[in-house]
Order: C-alpha cells, then sequence, then structure tokens
C-alpha cells in the first residue's frame, strides 16, 4: 500500500479545518508534521488534492471526489482498531433541526446511551440547511431534519410524520373562532420561522397560493421565542404541534382549526451517501425507527 492511514487522517482534518494550523490542532501534530504528511502522499501519486487561496486551502475536485471514500476507509479503519482491542467504542455525532433538537433528540441520546454505556454522542442544533451543510462536509455523521433537500450527495430517507399546528393567544379573535378560512389567514399577522428552517418550508407549503398575501410580521429562530411573542398578542403562529402540547394543555395558547389546507409533514434522516455505517449508526438509525413505531 502507497499511502499510510495517518496521511488519510491527515487529509481528512484539513479538509475539515481548510487550514493546515487548525489540523495540526486537532490532531496534535505540528504544522511541520502536517504539511509533510501532506505533501508526501500528493507527491507519491503526483497528484493535488487543494487548491491555495491565500491562507486558506480548499479542496480541489480531486480532493472532494475521494474525500468520501477517505471518510469511510476511515471510520472502517477505527471500527476495526477497536475491535482488535477487545472494545466497542461508539461515537457518534448528531445533527437535528431545532423542533427535532429540542423535543426529540435528547431522550433518544439518553436512551441510546443507557443502551450503550460509554458511548460518546454529540448534538448539534440548526436549520435544516445548516444540518445538510455539516452532513455534506462530514462534520456531522447523521442530521435529523424537518425540511425537503435535494442535494444530489446525500441519502433522505423518512423518519416519522408530523404535522404543524395554527395558534394564536387565548385573547386572540381567532381564539373564539371554530375554523379560519383563507380570508382570516391574510387578514393575520403572522410569526414564523427564519427562511432556510423545515418549518419554515412547510409553512410556505401548506400556504400556496395565498402566500404572497400573508403578512409576516416577525421571523424569529426560535420556537419558543414565536410562542412567547404569539402568546403576547403581537400576531398568529405555526409550528410543530410537538412543541405546543403542553401550552395548549394548560390553555396558555389556542390551536386554530385551518380544514382547508395541508399541514402534513415528515421528519427525515439525512446522510452522505458515501457514509459508512458503523455499527453505533445503525443502532442509533434503529432506536429512532423503533421510537417512532411505537
Amino acid at each position: 500500500m502507497r499511502f499510510t492511514l495517518r496521511q488519510l487522517e491527515v487529509f481528512l482534518a484539513v479538509a475539515e479545518g481548510q487550514s493546515v494550523s487548525r489540523a495540526a490542532e486537532h490532531l496534535f501534530m505540528s504544522q511541520s508534521a502536517v504539511s509533510s504528511a501532506l505533501a508526501d502522499l500528493e507527491r507519491q501519486f503526483e497528484i493535488q488534492l487543494f487548491d491555495r487561496i491565500g491562507k486558506r486551502l480548499q479542496l480541489s475536485a480531486l480532493g472532494r471526489t475521494l474525500r468520501p471514500r477517505a471518510e469511510a476507509l476511515q471510520a472502517q479503519a477505527s471500527e476495526l482498531e477497536h475491535a482488535l482491542v477487545g472494545q466497542s467504542e461508539i461515537s457518534l455525532r448528531i445533527g437535528a433541526t431545532l423542533t427535532i433538537g429540542n423535543y426529540l433528540a435528547v431522550p433518544l441520546m439518553a436512551r441510546f446511551m443507557r443502551d450503550n454505556p460509554g458511548a460518546r454522542v454529540t448534538l448539534e442544533v440548526a436549520n435544516t440547511q445548516e444540518i445538510a451543510r455539516k452532513v455534506a462536509n462530514f462534520e456531522i455523521d447523521v442530521g435529523l431534519v424537518e425540511g425537503e433537500l435535494s442535494e444530489p450527495e446525500l441519502e433522505v430517507t423518512r423518519w416519522c410524520d408530523d404535522e404543524l399546528a395554527v395558534f394564536c393567544a387565548p385573547t386572540h379573535a381567532f381564539a373564539k373562532k371554530r375554523t379560519l378560512r383563507d380570508a382570516d389567514l391574510t387578514s393575520a399577522a403572522w410569526i414564523v420561522r427564519e427562511r432556510g428552517s423545515g418549518t419554515r418550508q412547510a409553512f410556505e407549503h401548506a400556504m400556496r397560493g395565498i402566500l404572497s398575501e400573508l403578512t409576516i410580521a416577525l421571523e424569529l429562530q426560535h420556537t419558543e421565542a414565536i410562542k412567547s411573542a404569539v402568546e403576547a398578542g403581537l400576531g398568529v403562529g405555526c409550528v410543530s404541534h410537538i412543541a405546543l402540547e403542553e401550552a395548549f394543555r394548560h390553555g396558555d395558547l389556542v390551536r386554530c382549526k385551518v380544514p382547508q389546507r395541508s399541514f402534513e409533514r415528515q421528519f427525515n434522516f439525512v446522510l452522505h451517501k458515501d457514509k459508512f455505517r458503523s455499527g453505533g449508526l445503525l443502532r442509533w438509525l434503529e432506536l429512532c425507527r423503533s421510537q417512532a413505531r411505537s
């Protein structure tokens, strides 16, 4: 074999950090050692893995093609190493959109860590587009998202169903209405999630045909902020029913019925198509699916 796993490790660290100094810090190596390992790899095969743009290193076309295979090979080598020393260490980097991250992911992580003692699991919460970017860039192992994606390098599969709910404060005029018509929807001041979020995407899909007539009073990045703004009487909101169940139960917010509009959607898994499916990752996916079925 004309390359070493250490050289691949250096290549991947530089690809993620886009600089030799960040890679050196991550790998606890000197900058000269990182530069030397990368130069040796390129020289051995007479290739260029990075384009130098100022102080930043950006993957070349060849580098982008090779990165998924290098990631998969490194993951398999790591799993083999743990098997050889009699360990079954699990390390997972999970990304989730805000609704999933705030209301579903943490209980799942707690269950997973109880079932797999010693497992190291991290969670990053961001909107759908940011989670997709991190999966594509191998910064996280799997994403749990609300929105639709069509990136060619990503594999998007159904996890479970969800539904948005239109809601208002108990003092709002809509609270006394049996149902809302489209004329009501276009007369309201709306408080919604920001563009790029799965919830905003689903909201706009549900409002097709009247979207241009809606008044967007506020765009907020957090579901709890939207709930607080609606409760304060600033307008009408629309977020996942999962985030509203307790508020509906206590009477702090009121659900508005909009029978002529469909607010159904689904939550999805997002993985890179070339991501190695380790034993730990497969266990995580199965846990998520089993909880959705129960």
